[in-house]
């Protein structure tokens, strides 16, 4: 009703207007016929108010123009054929002018249309393809629908029922909104089109409530006919439902979130089955590992334990000092396990602590070989590190020199050569910058190596080259990724490739230290 009483005065207006031109036309400047001045008044209603407006417009013009100024005046009676005619073409011409202009409006109408949907379905792929998940996506898309649909508010609710929904992105700031009280929702067919808006009303409404200034609208977004959610909007109450590109729009939009948020939940899914998968892998190697690392040694220590206390056994002080030995090392074996289980623990939770020191590599190393002389037999080390100086943690670097050095030990045969040796590393920029120097320290041996392709992996948790079948001093597979988290704790890096010894060849890259030389006071 208000539509039309809003075009009943545009027309009323529109004509009056026109007729005050053709009464100075006709009166003042003694033109015969000025009637041609209502086309624009039924080209400006037409443009404006479409084509029911631009007829009535037409109608009312003519009726206006015989009554006015055609004899007889101030009557509806024509007494001159020819006015008859001109009264009819008038007619004729104002109501073409009229369709003509109301077509090139509604076709205007629709590219502008054509152009909001276009640009708020760019907003909402584009947001959807920058998103990191789609429900931080969806205040960005609610504002883009808001603003090209030209609707005061629009969000999106996800939940699998009514009571469940939770508002997740809205295009305002602010508190989200309550349930509307009543809206229209959007059905489809069976292929998904769209077929009409319905009108539901919500509990409030039942109960009487007064009218309100706001249309709800509500489009559900659903994943594989399994409900996730609501696409929501309010429009002015005077506006009436969505047409048709706006529901278009709205439709789509709700389709291409309803795509995203299945895309998520799959990958999510996938993400955690891997996640399960290599949890059930480590485990597993884990477990092997573990039960056979702890159970060799604590064999032996038993088997050293209950010779020494079998009544039965007489055993000399060799014997006793021996046995008492096996133990000793079999205790440190475990001792260095559980070490490096902790070890790898806290890299992984990321507490480590590191101290930035500036060492001399010498010191360092030779505390390393300290450790391990007792575990490498009639092995030879060979050093050639150099007067060199690194900036790392004291403790870290030693630790991980000693796993290096056991991982060496442990598969390099009695009486073969490891060598431990540091250098300039290549490409360092150590001549014109010491912070940007790196030093490279390498430890390699004379084993059997490692396949080139699984040289990427050797500092994988639990990984043995080659899947081979455990054997005895073979490691539980965990020393070189504590190496590896070691080194960058302490912003270097380490590498594997095969060593020029025919074994295995470690280079752990770390920051070069400048070291004060020591002047003599005298000069």
């Amino acid at each position: 009703m208000a539509r039309w009483i809003e075009v009943g005065l545009a027309v009323v207006a529109a004509v009056a207007v026109a007729t005050g031109v053709v009464a100075g036309l006709e009166g003042w400047l003694k033109l015969p016929n000025a009637s041609n001045v209502y086309l624009v008044a039924v080209a400006a209603i037409a443009i404006r108010y479409g084509v029911t407006g631009a007829s009535l417009t037409a109608l009312v013009a003519v009726l206006v123009y015989d009554f006015l100024f055609t004899e007889p005046y101030l009557t509806l009676t024509v007494s001159d054929p020819d006015e008859w005619l001109h009264l009819v073409l008038l007619l004729f011409v104002a109501v073409t002018v009229g369709q003509l202009a109301a077509l090139q409006r509604s076709r205007a109408e629709a590219a502008i249309a054509r152009e909001h949907e276009s640009r708020a379905l760019f907003d909402v792929t584009r947001a959807l393809a920058r998103r990191t998940s789609t429900t931080d996506a969806l205040p960005a898309i609610a504002a883009a629908l808001a603003r090209e649909a030209g609707m005061p508010q629009v969000w999106f609710g996800l939940g699998a029922d009514d009571a469940g929904e939770r508002v997740v992105g809205q295009s305002w700031e602010g508190p989200a909104r309550a349930s509307p009280r009543g809206y229209a929702v959007l059905h489809r067919d069976a292929s998904g089109g769209a077929t009409a808006w319905t009108q539901v009303r919500g509990p409030l409404a039942a109960r009487g409530a007064g009218p309100t200034s706001t249309r709800h609208v509500r489009v559900r977004m659903e994943e594989a006919g399994r409900p996730i959610g609501s696409l929501w909007a309010s429009r002015d109450a005077g506006d009436g439902l969505p047409d048709t590109q706006t529901t278009t729009l709205l439709r789509v939009a709700a389709d291409l979130v309803a795509q995203a948020l299945a895309h998520d939940r799959l990958e999510s899914e996938t993400r955690r089955a891997e996640i399960a998968q290599q949890s059930d892998a480590l485990k597993s190697a884990l477990l092997e590992s573990v039960s056979h690392d702890l159970r060799t040694p604590l064999a032996s220590i038993r088997a050293s334990a209950g010779t020494l206390m079998d009544p039965d056994v007489a055993l000399d002080p060799d014997e006793i000092r021996a046995s008492a030995a096996s133990i000793d090392r079999e205790a440190q074996r475990l001792n260095r396990l559980v070490g490096n289980l902790l070890d790898l623990s806290r890299i992984e939770a990321g507490v480590l602590r590191v101290a930035d020191e500036a060492l001399d590599l010498d010191d360092v190393v030779a505390g390393a070989i300290a450790l391990v002389e007792g575990r490498a037999g009639v092995r030879r080390i060979e050093v050639a590190t150099g007067e060199g100086a690194v900036i790392a943690d004291p403790i870290l670097l030693e630790e991980a020199l000693v796993n290096l050095l056991d991982n060496a030990i442990r598969h390099t045969p009695e009486g073969s050569a490891i060598r431990i040796s540091a250098g300039v590393a290549a490409g360092s920029a150590a001549g014109s910058d010491d912070r940007a120097a790196l030093v490279c320290v390498t430890v390699e041996d004379s084993g059997p190596g490692v396949p080139d392709e699984a040289l990427p992996r050797v500092f994988d948790r639990f990984f043995r080259a080659g899947g081979r079948r455990r054997s005895p001093g073979t490691g539980i597979g965990i020393g070189l990724a504590v190496v590896r988290g070691f080194v960058e704790a302490m912003g270097g890096r380490v590498a594997a490739r095969r060593s020029d010894l025919g074994g295995l060849a470690i280079d752990v890259e770390l920051r070069a230290a400048a070291i004060p030389s020591v002047v003599d006071a005298a000069s």
